[in-house]
């Protein structure tokens, strides 16, 4: 997933695009952005979504690693400035679904999926 300032200023480029995972294993995504998140505040501008089969996206992490409330523990997020990592200490299946990093330096924000 590709998400783009209005200008074209920020790119968010996740990888892998897909994987395969089994339950009781971990697992990582990551995230890099083509500009420093890290806000004068200290606080990383970045965030982390999850949309399951049939349902609207749910927050998981923002700030970069902070959990959203009721997101189960087995969900950590770090990284700043530039390079971020969600991590998945042991996969469930309830985890299944598209995984969004999501930049909130800029906006408007346009979602470009390759």
């Amino acid at each position: 997933l590709i998400l783009l300032g209005s200008n074209g200023a920020i790119v968010m480029t996740q990888s892998p695009l897909s994987l395969p995972v089994t339950p009781g294993e971990p697992a990582s995504i990551s995230c890099r952005s083509s500009q420093n998140l890290l806000h004068t505040s200290g606080l990383n501008l970045m965030s982390w979504y999850l949309q399951k089969p049939g349902q609207s996206p749910q927050p998981l992490i923002y700030f970069g690693l902070n959990r959203a409330p009721g997101v189960p523990d087995r969900f950590s997020g770090s990284g700043s400035g530039t390079d971020f990592t969600l991590k998945i200490s042991r996969v469930e299946a309830e985890d299944v679904g598209v995984y969004y990093c999501l930049q909130g330096l800029q906006l408007p924000l346009t979602v470009v999926q390759p």
